[in-house]
């Protein structure tokens, strides 16, 4: 009993020694420890986590460091919730068990388990053989000092998962408990009431990792998940053959300003450059991809695309399956800060397709985006829409490729003399 008057309130009563609280906190903190699944990332620390990345440009490598900076600053003081976002293998995990292994230096309990592990041991605990019961141990969850779940949105999402894990958000949110999240989801595809938590501005900080796969040192996947431009990584300015040696004067002529053309915009990409030719493999994709990975090489985000695939992916947005909505995938492309669209043409010419086309086009023609655009379809029998803006003079760079097919025969150089 405490020492006090008869006029204090606990006058009389009975308190825990602090040496049971003591021991209860050390039995709570063991608990964590055991459910936790640090294991191997144990050696996942702020000391070595790489904040240069690996061949990132400047303004990325700036990025990096900013996302770095804020989250060990949430490690020294763990103030309200933290997302991690991004593509696998970007270091996310490795960030998120830095700030636990930081936490547990310190002698504080964290809880870091993976999302669709952390389900499986709420499972478990439903066991009559079970150590712990599923009261206990959702407790444990829910009330953990710091919990931090690794790969939200990776888990199978059904009815009993959703719930439980809303719960569990739900608990935490109104609780203000430190939680980090990671996931390499976009927030919309997360389910909407627990999205509506993690969007939250007054509670969470939203943290997106732009880095190439740390796992796969030396291939970008800074760029849209939609660019093919990796599938053209070759096709560069130094590897263009000019063929001097192959055509007559007046094509090797007109390739030349071609590629010159190309270089410009690549330099200072401003409006729009068209490349238009009948002929099929004469080098209209490769200066539109030696265009793309110059700039991309420079920092520069660009959507190399496909026509006909880009109406594939708009399509596959209308699936109920689908994780990305139509309006997010349709705005990622019309605002994306380089487009490259190639073989404009070549797709199938529904009404629809048309109309998606003109939407996307004239939003960039009237907001000035920088676009290039390839097409073999001679340019009178394309939608009269797109044609007023590809061959706009103020607005539009629009080059006929004359040179003929690389695919076809090579042809010697003829002589110039009679």
């Amino acid at each position: 009993m405490l020492d006090v008057g008869p006029e204090h309130p606990q006058f009389g009563r009975a308190i825990e020694c602090s040496c049971r609280i003591d021991d209860q906190q050390m039995a709570d903190y063991e608990r964590l420890l055991r459910i936790s699944e640090l294991g191997s990332l144990v050696d996942c620390t702020f000391d070595n986590f790489f904040t240069d990345g690996i061949g990132l440009p400047p303004a990325k490598r700036l990025r990096l460091k900013f996302v770095f900076e804020n989250v060990l600053n949430y490690a020294k003081n763990p103030f309200g919730w933290l997302v991690l976002k991004g593509g696998y293998g970007r270091g996310k995990t490795h960030l998120a068990a830095a700030i636990a292994n930081y936490r547990i230096n310190h002698g504080q309990p964290v809880l870091f388990v993976n999302t669709p592990d952390l389900l499986d041991h709420l499972r478990a605990a439903y066991s009559p053989t079970a150590d712990v019961g599923f009261d206990d141990r959702f407790n444990q969850v829910r009330n953990a000092p710091m919990l931090i779940l690794d790969d939200l949105g990776t888990q199978s999402n059904t009815d009993w998962a959703q719930e439980k894990l809303y719960q569990i958000f739900n608990y935490r949110y109104n609780a203000r408990l430190p939680t980090v999240v990671t996931t390499n989801q976009e927030l919309e595809a997360i389910e909407g009431r627990i999205r509506s938590r993690l969007v939250d501005h007054r509670l969470v900080q939203i943290l997106t990792i732009i880095a190439p796969d740390f796992r796969r040192a030396g291939f970008d996947e800074t760029q849209p998940d939609l660019s093919t431009l990796d599938l053209h990584n070759d096709q560069t300015f130094s590897t263009f053959n000019l063929r001097e040696r192959e055509l007559p004067q007046h094509e090797a002529n007109n390739l030349q300003r071609a590629f010159e053309a190309a270089k410009a915009f690549a330099e200072n990409p401003v409006d729009w450059l068209v490349f238009n030719s009948i002929a099929h493999g004469n080098g209209k994709t490769h200066l539109a991809a030696a265009i793309a990975n110059q700039l991309a090489r420079k920092g520069e985000v660009v959507l190399f695309i496909s026509v006909p695939d880009l109406l594939d992916h708009l399509r596959a947005t209308y699936s109920p399956s689908s994780v990305i909505k139509y309006d997010r995938r349709f705005n990622e492309v019309k605002t994306s800060p380089v487009l490259v669209l190639d073989d404009l043409g070549t797709e199938s010419a529904t009404p629809w397709a048309r109309e998606k086309l003109y939407q996307l086009l004239n939003h960039r023609y009237i907001a000035r985006l920088p676009t290039v655009i390839t097409t073999a379809t001679p340019i009178k029998d394309l939608d009269p829409q797109l044609e007023s803006r590809m061959m706009d003079e103020s607005r539009s760079t629009f080059f006929v490729i004359k040179a003929p097919s690389y695919r076809g025969k090579i042809r010697t150089k003829r002589s110039t003399h009679r």
